[in-house]
């Protein structure tokens, strides 16, 4: 298998295992390399986690160092995640954070959509749920709204008009969803700007995010696909991210001109 430049962190620990049993058991790369059939440079780029450490390498490494299989144990979980789901771990971090930057294309931020607007998203899963199932997540949403309430917290919604002029449950839907974004760009601590149609080929064209800043101004940033998500703390990835939402921001009408934006499309439906 290749090199890649943002290895998985399971490939380093891995790796710096094996480099942290071979240097206590006074084993050089060199040896561990000519008895589990590898080049040096091979082992060094495993050891560093640059390159997956391979079933091979852990056991050749696990019985010459005297590990007692526990080399061998980490394997399982050097193995790609079928279905990566981040949504829990996410939450947990979204509930402490001080400062979130959200940008949405498609669709309403939960943090900010009615009951109703809430209801049809749930309901129209895909494969279909059991209507308690819809129940329980629709609460669950709209319990996780309360974040809004920590007027500490600073919140910065981005939100394409796309996603205002989709008829999510259809005209009465979503002319409350419209007043509602209305009125919760009132708090203080809210900031709602939509993104209007027509902006060409800014980042926003590359898919929804979120940015969340810590108490102690640690960084991470959020997304979803279709059957995962992925949720980041790498400095360079956050740094990306950034940069696009700052992008995305000075395109965005401000927010008095969003408002009225969102005020007069309710008064159209």
């Amino acid at each position: 298998m290749g090199e890649l430049s943002q290895p998985p962190m399971a490939w380093r620990l891995s790796g710096n295992q094996v480099k942290l049993w071979r240097t206590e058991a006074n084993i050089s790369r060199e040896e561990l390399a000519e008895e589990a059939g590898y080049g040096p440079e091979t082992i060094k780029s495993m050891e560093q986690g640059r390159r997956r450490p391979t079933q091979r390498l852990l056991e050749i490494a696990d019985e010459m160092c005297g590990a007692k299989g526990k080399l061998v144990a980490v394997h399982p979980y050097l193995e790609p995640d079928r279905a990566l789901v981040r949504t829990d771990e996410y939450m947990a971090i979204e509930a402490e954070a001080i400062a979130i930057d959200w940008y949405e294309v498609l669709l309403i931020p939960g943090l900010l959509q009615t009951e109703d607007y809430a209801r049809v998203l749930m309901a129209s899963h895909c494969p279909p749920v059991e209507d308690e199932t819809v129940e329980v997540r629709v609460t669950g949403r709209l319990e996780r709204q309360g974040l809004l309430e920590k007027t500490t917290t600073l919140f910065n919604f981005v939100i394409h008009e796309v996603a205002l002029r989709g008829m999510v449950g259809g005209p009465e839907v979503m002319k409350r969803q419209l007043n509602h974004l209305a009125e919760m760009g009132k708090l203080r601590n809210v900031s709602i700007q939509v993104l209007p149609v027509g902006q060409g080929a800014i980042p926003g064209i590359n898919g929804p995010f979120t940015l969340l800043e810590m108490s102690d101004h640690r960084r991470y940033c959020y997304g979803e696909g279709q059957v995962s998500s992925m949720l980041h703390a790498d400095p360079d990835r956050v740094s990306v991210l950034m940069k696009r939402y700052a992008t995305i921001r000075m395109h965005a009408l401000n927010d008095v001109d969003s408002d009225q934006l969102m005020r007069r499309m309710a008064e159209e439906l």
